[in-house]
């Protein structure tokens, strides 16, 4: 915008340090300045809609950017940190049938200020506290690497000393699977910690329910994954939706258990969260329980994702906004 830089920690100490949340409360800048910046922010910057707070403790956000799209993101509490789940695209290209968001087609990227922008105002929604940690996973609505100069350009100022200051460990990228994607995140000299939506073990059952097993099968996304450069002590996250009778059976499990050991990994278990139009359905606790006990007796870290919002659709896999027309779905 042609002014120093300096006038930046300006803005940021009236906007995170102040909590100011009106123009004229930021008189450490000239009037004809925050004019500027009010119309620049009226054209990137999402608009709070909506706020459904879930009964677990979570709040499902729904955002409305300047030409009238939507997007939802959930904000998710804990003792000692809060999660926040963003978008990175309205919509989806990769048509996976287990997840709501799939069934909306893509529509378009989000812009880097149209992802800081859902931190931001979820952030000063719940006056979050300076001192407690917060953690970012794109997992919300779209296949981030599908908008990987958008997300970094997002995550650069998201882990700038001078903005957030959320240190890269904490931000998780979850992708579908697109192997050229992972082979250009892992250029980069500072990134986000990778995390795969695998949810099937066989090149049959993982095709049925994600189309980019097509292009990308198990085999090229286990090369993938290996060469992946991993810093001391990372692991690759391993997301595996649990749907009955398709992909939870014990011989499901000890492919899963075999498919990590190409790779340091950890293994997290998602029973599926029910919504419209799908015929899924999650399996029982027994089964989970069977399936955790397998893994750690193979000597695979697990865990299991307990998800947060189901009760008003913020669950993994049922972000999605109706009414918005979709463009015709693209793989790359």
């Amino acid at each position: 915008m042609g002014e120093p830089a300096w006038r930046g920690k300006q803005l940021f100490a009236g906007l995170q340090r102040q909590r100011w949340t009106r123009w004229d409360q930021f008189t450490n800048l000239a009037k004809p300045l925050r004019a500027r910046l009010e119309a620049e922010v009226a054209l990137a910057w999402p608009k709070l809609l909506l706020s459904q707070a879930s009964l677990d403790g979570s709040t499902k956000h729904i955002f409305e950017f300047a030409d009238g799209r939507q997007v939802e993101g959930v904000h998710m509490p804990y003792e000692d940190r809060v999660t926040l789940c963003l978008s990175s695209q309205v919509g989806c290209a990769m048509g996976c049938t287990f997840c709501a968001t799939g069934q909306m087609g893509i529509i378009r990227n989000l812009s880097a200020a149209e992802i800081v922008g859902q931190v931001q105002a979820m952030l000063i929604h719940h006056d979050h506290p300076l001192d407690r940690p917060i953690n970012l996973v794109f997992m919300g609505m779209g296949e981030p690497l599908h908008n990987l100069d958008h997300l970094m350009a997002a995550f650069d100022i998201l882990t700038d000393p001078e903005g957030l200051a959320i240190p890269p460990r904490r931000i998780t990228v979850s992708t579908a699977g697109l192997v050229t994607g992972i082979d250009r995140l892992g250029t980069y000299p500072r990134r986000p910690r990778l995390a795969l939506s695998l949810n099937g073990t066989t090149d049959e059952h993982r095709s049925r329910i994600m189309p980019v097993n097509r292009v990308w099968n198990l085999e090229a996304l286990a090369q993938c994954l290996a060469r992946f450069p991993l810093q001391s002590g990372e692991r690759i996250t391993l997301e595996y939706v649990l749907l009955k009778g398709l992909t939870d059976s014990l011989e499901d499990g000890r492919l899963l258990a075999s498919f990590a050991q190409h790779f340091p990994a950890k293994v997290n278990l998602i029973p599926f969260n029910p919504h419209e139009g799908v015929g899924f359905e999650p399996p029982e606790e027994t089964r989970i329980s069977a399936l955790c006990k397998l893994l750690v007796d193979a000597g695979q870290p697990v865990s299991v994702r307990r998800s947060r919002g189901q009760d008003v659709g913020g669950a993994c896999g049922q972000l999605v906004r109706a009414g918005q027309k979709p463009s015709v779905p693209k793989l790359h």
